[in-house]
């Protein structure tokens, strides 16, 4: 029997859903001829460009810490509530070396209970984050996404602060996740490490099997209920399968074509080198490694949630003291 392990860890699902072959096909618009016309679309292999003075990661975690359900005085309905705890962080790789440039951790209360109050308790505070109901969405979800919301805005907020410090404008910022609300970020690119849906057409589709360790696609543009341009990379690895170390990498759609062909040849020149090796990173080689030691450490900044919760619990004895309304 022949047979290929992903290199992922089981906790973290599959890198592709299935496998090359029953990826579903996307009904996402997709525009062929950016950087090449579709008939000579053939891999592209890496070209000299210019080194980026420094290579900026971002990334993000979330955690939810307790679910509530916050009722009033009256003793009518209850509303479901979130405690997240969320962080965000930049670990910038330069001439001195890798070191976590920015980070921030925040909590707070999600809900689209009005009476509700934000939440100090001995071992952490949640801001109250009032939330709207969406009609037709389970309000478990619309909480969930209300909690994204926040920690993508974070990021923004940790990736200017790291350019600003800096004050150079030749660097690359290299967002973990996709880019969506975070198209205006000059000179960035979002990586997607795992894949649910198969962008390319047939007549094009199978150049992912035939990338090489460092070559990429040609410049796509991809609309769904976005634009991006976007293109397919094979990070250095055992190729065992088709889709084995493959990465998409977007960028604004606000570009021109050779300007995000241009990013396009760079992030084969800048990635590579930060691709993770499976006995050291259960998600080789995708997850980058400043993206992985940065995620650890973000992780570790949240705090024990074990203790956050015994917290809250206590709290939830006492009364509140409402401290203030802040809209998600």
């Amino acid at each position: 029997m022949k047979f290929s392990v992903d290199a992922w860890d089981p906790g973290y699902g599959t890198s592709f859903q299935e496998t090359a072959e029953t990826l579903e096909a996307s009904s996402a618009r997709v525009s062929l001829d950016v950087e090449h016309a579709a008939a000579s679309w053939r891999p592209v292999e890496p070209t000299d460009v210019a080194t980026p003075s420094a290579v900026l990661f971002v990334d993000g975690v979330r955690r939810i810490d307790a679910r509530l359900w916050i009722g009033d005085e009256s003793g009518g309905d209850a509303s479901m509530g979130v405690c997240g705890s969320y962080a965000a962080g930049v670990v910038c790789c330069c001439e001195e070396g890798a070191h976590v440039s920015h980070l921030e951790v925040r909590r707070g209360l999600f809900t689209t209970a009005v009476k509700a109050e934000d939440l100090d308790t001995q071992h952490g505070y949640w801001s109250l984050a009032l939330t709207t109901s969406e009609p037709g969405t389970p309000p478990s979800q619309t909480l969930s996404l209300a909690l994204q919301r926040r920690l993508a805005d974070l990021e923004v907020i940790v990736a200017a602060n790291a350019r600003a410090a800096r004050r150079r404008d030749d660097d690359l910022l290299v967002i973990d996740g996709p880019l969506r609300g975070r198209t205006k970020l000059e000179r960035t690119v979002s990586l997607i490490k795992s894949h649910q849906a198969s962008y390319l057409p047939h007549e094009v589709g199978d150049i992912i099997g035939r990338l090489r360790a460092g070559e990429r696609t040609p410049v796509f543009l991809l609309g769904t209920t976005w634009e991006r341009y976007t293109w397919y990379l094979r990070l250095p690895c055992e190729i065992e399968s088709s889709w084995s170390g493959i990465v998409r990498i977007e960028c604004s759609p606000d570009l021109a074509p050779d300007q995000a062909a241009s990013l396009a040849n760079q992030t084969q020149g800048t990635l590579p080198p930060y691709a993770s090796e499976p006995h050291k990173d259960t998600r080789a080689p995708q997850n980058l490694y400043p993206i992985g030691g940065l995620e650890t450490q973000l992780r570790h900044r949240l705090g024990d949630p074990r203790l956050l919760w015994r917290s809250l619990r206590i709290a939830a004895r006492r009364p509140s003291t409402g401290k203030g309304v802040e809209e998600a």
